[in-house]
């Protein structure tokens, strides 16, 4: 059995303008919000819009998926109705904020960008486990988290270049880069059609997920909760690490956000690595590694300012979350029933989005009373209860498999 690398490859044009979107959008939002006087805990709320939307669309869109039937495929049409939405709308963020300053606009740009971003994420993430046999699941996400880590390099690189250009640049550039990615997926995969017994079979999202918590065997329910904690964790640094370095650090904020290139750069090295390392010594095993070099490195940058220091952290971290982040989908998507993958891929997205609207105004209100430094120990005490949920997981590697 071998894995098709072409479709595979194209398949990740899709994540790469997803990932393009969203760094731009880490990146820079929190830095427009500022420039309205907003203090972070309020900047960290607004910043979980898009995960708010992520939380009460995105499983629904997933579970909709799996029973859409048309003549385009069953993910194909919300890719077709969310990505203009989403790519028009980011775009007007930077319009608005650097033209009007109506805060309010503003504002319903980015609800809306959020609504049409979440329509599609799902389904573009639920095509690979469509089309990729359980077996080469890890290999195929590593491909296409590899062109994921390629759209975030090209956001924090090219992004900050762009930004010193013109400040809305790296949206306008961004948006048209993710329409003709998204073209690409939808032009040329071909997704297999779903039963017509899996449609009548099909169970609601709440009623899965209630089977999760309710069964007897639990490795759904403790992935999903280390899917939450390490998102915790992640999402306390990712979202204010533009704002520590300008606050704290004393650098400017297109240069602490070209610094996270080194995360991207680190996880597009090694996302293909990650994915064979799971397929030769397991999922849970590779995932288990990852929470403990993320956990380590970030502790010591509670301790260290040094910039070579935290270079080598924020390297270290991109290996780490190549390995969590890698091999975490395809486990879900093989725990999940036949005809449930949109569901349970929804149901992804819900806990790591309720984790991204969880973790942002918490670690803002700890570092306005404790100062930059405690998105630090927060993000490692999260990473180690994630690897506690992970040790209960006892499904979820490669079906057909040793």
């Amino acid at each position: 059995m071998k894995l098709d690398y072409k479709k595979t490859l194209l398949l990740g044009f899709g994540f790469l303008g997803i990932s393009l979107i969203w760094s731009v959008y880490n990146s820079y939002v929190p830095i427009f919000l500022r420039e309205y006087d907003l203090p972070l805990w309020l900047v960290g709320l607004v910043m979980t819009f898009d995960n708010i939307a992520g939380v009460t669309i995105q499983p629904y869109v997933g579970f909709l998926s799996d029973r859409t039937r048309t003549r385009f495929g069953r993910r194909m049409p919300y890719l077709m109705i969310g990505a203009p939405i989403g790519a028009a709308f980011f775009s007007l963020i930077a319009v608005l904020h650097l033209g009007s300053s109506n805060f309010t606009l503003l504002m319903a740009a980015i609800i809306i960008m959020n609504i049409g971003m979440a329509i599609f994420r799902t389904p573009t993430v639920a095509l690979m486990p469509d089309i990729t046999p359980s077996p080469l699941r890890s290999k195929a996400n590593g491909i296409i988290n590899l062109m994921g880590g390629l759209g975030a390099t090209l956001a924090f690189l090219g992004g900050a270049f762009l930004y010193r250009a013109g400040r809305g640049l790296p949206f306008y550039v961004s948006a048209a880069v993710m329409l003709v990615a998204t073209a690409v997926v939808v032009l040329v995969i071909r997704e297999p059609k779903g039963s017509e017994e899996e449609l009548k079979e099909q169970p609601g999202v709440l009623s899965t997920l209630r089977s999760i918590i309710t069964g007897q065997e639990k490795s759904g329910l403790f992935i999903l909760l280390a899917i939450f904690t390490w998102f915790m964790g992640y999402n306390a640094v990712e979202t204010f690490w533009t704002t520590y370095g300008k606050e704290s650090l004393g650098i400017p904020e297109s240069t602490a956000a070209a610094m996270l290139t080194y995360v991207s750069v680190a996880f597009l090295v090694f996302a293909l690595p990650a994915g064979f390392i799971a397929t030769r010594f397991g999922r849970r095993r590779t995932i288990l590694a990852g929470l403990a070099i993320m956990a380590v490195f970030l502790l010591g940058g509670y301790f260290v300012t040094n910039m070579t220091y935290l270079t080598i952290m924020l390297i270290a971290a991109g290996i780490g979350w190549a390995l969590i982040n890698i091999n975490s989908f395809p486990m879900v998507s093989d725990i999940a029933p036949p005809g449930k993958i949109g569901s349970y891929t929804g149901l992804y997205y819900f806990f790591s989005m309720l984790a991204a609207i969880t973790a942002p105004p918490v670690v803002g209100g700890l570092m306005d009373v404790f100062g930059h430094r405690a998105m630090f120990l927060f993000s490692v005490l999260f990473m180690l209860i994630a690897l506690l949920c992970m040790l209960q997981v006892k499904r979820g590697e490669a079906q057909g498999t040793a």
